[in-house]
Order: C-alpha cells, then structure tokens, then sequence
C-alpha cells in the first residue's frame, strides 16, 4: 500500500515594500540644511561688502575747504595799501630837516622841512618818497618853525608854522599841503599877540584825542593872567577850519604859569615849534 504524497510546499508570497517616510524625513531635513547654508552665506555676503552711503559723504568733505575759504578770509587791511606815491626830489639843498609823526598813514614816520629866504617853504617828505611843500607868504622877519602832530578823532595831520607874529595852519591831505581856510574862505591864521585877537595855539586832550584851539593869554598889569581858549574845528578832511566854543582855563594866572607861557607858544600836544620840529635856517 502506497503512503499519501506530502502536501506541496507553499510558493513564495508577494515582496514586502520598503517604509518611504524616512527617505522623504532625509530629503526635507537636507532641503532645509541647503536653505540654510545659503542664506547664512549670503548674509555674509551682506555685511562684507562695503556699504554705498559711506563713500559719497567723502566727497563733500574733501571739497568743503575751498568752498568756505573767501568768506572766512580777512579783509585786506587799507593801512596795508597807505602812503603817498613816491614824488618829488625830496629836501633842497640846505634845509632844515626833522622826523616828524606818520601823516600818509603807512605807520612809517615821515619828515617835515623848511627852507629859509625870500622863498621859504615848508615841505614834507614822507617815508615812501613822496615830497611836497608849500610856500610860506608871511612878511614876518622872524625865522619860521614849525611843529606836525594828529588831531581830532579822524587824525587829522596838520603842520603849524610859528611866524612870531601869526602862525599858518596847513594839513596833509590827498598828499599834499592844504592850507585850511576860514568862514570867509580866506588862509586861517592864529594871531601871536600882533592883532590882539590871540598870543599863541595849542592842542588839548578831549575825548581821547588831541584837539587844536586857540590861545590868549591877556594882563592888565603884567602880572596877572587870564586865559581863554577857543576850539578850532578843522572840516572836509583838514580843508577847513571854524571856530568853536571860547572858556576860560586860568584866571590871576602868574606870568610863569605853565598855562600861560604854553597860551604863548605855538605847540601840539607835547610837541613845541622851534624844538620838536624843523626851524628856518640862516639864509
């Protein structure tokens, strides 16, 4: 008797797949290190490169200099560009000469002169070389001196010649001599005690600068002195010459009271005719 066949082996079953979700977790987590990696690289990218605003500001600062230099440059300065052109010979021949103060505003001090006979002239000769002069027309025998000083606020340069009986007034102006004339348009002179109108010129402090005025000291007896003073006002830049406001300085002043023998002489300030300026020479 045959035994039973044994059952056949059962056949092989479908192939089991593989799970897909780790490979699409790898995928996205390397998608986003991709991301990430790039955006870091360019934020680098960022900061490095140099930044546009930062360079134009340069420019305007390099240029600035130029543009602000001619307004704040200081003005030049018209004493820079003072005194007289150079003109004229300079002194004659046998003058008398002496430095004397600055009167063409260069700060450089000058020199007046005189000239002594028929044809004596007073002249200046300033430091850039310029001369000029003018003549004296006096009938006065008595040798001339003359004294230079500054007056007023303006510094006015005036020359006072002492004549013995009247003194001329002349001033520095448009370089040259300029005899200032009176209200009647005529040479304005001060009287030395000939025409009883005044016995000398002086000039005082007021207001902080030297102002000229007439003098006169007058004496019933010789022994006592009254002095009055007269202001003068020199206008037109030194080309005129008006009276101002008479006062009283000393009265029963002794006969060698400095504010007597000064209403006598011709001076300026601590300047005198006949010391601190030239005097005619011998002819």
């Amino acid at each position: 008797m045959s035994s039973p066949a044994a059952p056949a082996a059962p056949g092989p079953g479908p192939a089991r797949r593989a799970p897909w979700w780790p490979w699409a977790v790898a995928v996205v987590v390397l998608v986003g290190v991709v991301v990430a990696l790039l955006l870091t690289r360019g934020g680098d990218d960022g900061t490095a490169a140099p930044s546009p605003s930062a360079t134009p500001p340069a420019t305007p600062t390099a240029t600035a200099s130029p543009t602000t230099s001619p307004s704040t440059a200081p003005p030049t300065s018209p004493t820079a560009t003072a005194g007289c052109a150079p003109t004229g010979d300079g002194p004659p021949a046998g003058a008398d000469v002496r430095e004397v103060v600055d009167v063409d505003g260069d700060g450089r001090p000058d020199q007046a002169w005189l000239t002594g006979g028929a044809d004596r002239r007073i002249g200046v000769t300033t430091a850039s070389g310029a001369t000029f002069s003018a003549a004296i027309d006096s009938a006065s025998p008595v040798p001339a001196s003359a004294v230079v000083q500054r007056v007023q606020a303006d510094g006015i340069p005036v020359v006072l010649v002492d004549l013995g009986r009247e003194a001329r007034l002349w001033s520095v102006a448009d370089c040259g001599l300029v005899a200032l004339t009176n209200a009647q348009g005529q040479a304005y002179t001060f009287d030395r005690g000939f025409a009883g109108q005044g016995t000398g010129v002086g000039c005082t402090q007021d207001g902080g600068a030297l102002r000229l005025a007439g003098l006169d000291a007058v004496s019933a007896d010789g022994g006592e002195f009254t002095v009055t003073r007269t202001w003068v006002d020199l206008g037109d830049g030194g080309r005129t010459a008006r009276n101002g406001a008479s006062e009283q300085v000393a009265t029963g002043a002794a006969a060698d009271d400095p504010v007597v023998t000064t209403a006598q002489e011709v001076s300026c300030g601590d300047l005198l005719a006949g010391r601190d300026g030239p005097v005619e020479p011998a002819s």
